[in-house]
């Protein structure tokens, strides 16, 4: 079995910063591209950013130049660094992850975390 399990979520206020974290974990050969999503109330699941497992990442148009995403590959770990954050990034964010099993690539979702920004 694998999880993706998210955590550093919270309440920050307009222009602060957070970092979210997704750690993987189970019976896995290899993480292929992780990436992070995320869906406010009433609106619809949106890409946030992606990373592939040699580095290259791309960048939803309302988070480029604000977000980094990252990783480590030797601790199975994807990061996202959220900086001057607005209220209308306030949503749940989730990790997502392509991950090899066996000879078979399978996609995981994690169980997301809340983020909030005050006005």
């Amino acid at each position: 079995q694998v999880q993706l399990v998210e955590s550093g979520g919270g309440l920050v206020q307009a222009g602060g910063s957070l970092r979210l974290s997704c750690v993987a974990s189970g019976s896995i050969i290899r993480i292929n591209t992780m990436g992070w999503y995320r869906q406010a109330p009433g609106q619809e699941r949106e890409l946030v950013a992606t990373i592939t497992g040699g580095g290259t990442t791309n960048y939803g148009a309302t988070v480029n130049g604000r977000f980094t995403i990252s990783r480590d590959n030797a601790k199975k770990t994807m990061y996202l660094q959220m900086n001057s954050l607005k209220p209308e990034d306030t949503a749940t964010y989730y990790c997502n992850a392509d991950i090899l099993r066996g000879v078979l690539q399978y996609n995981y979702w994690g169980q997301g975390t809340q983020v909030t920004v005050s006005s």
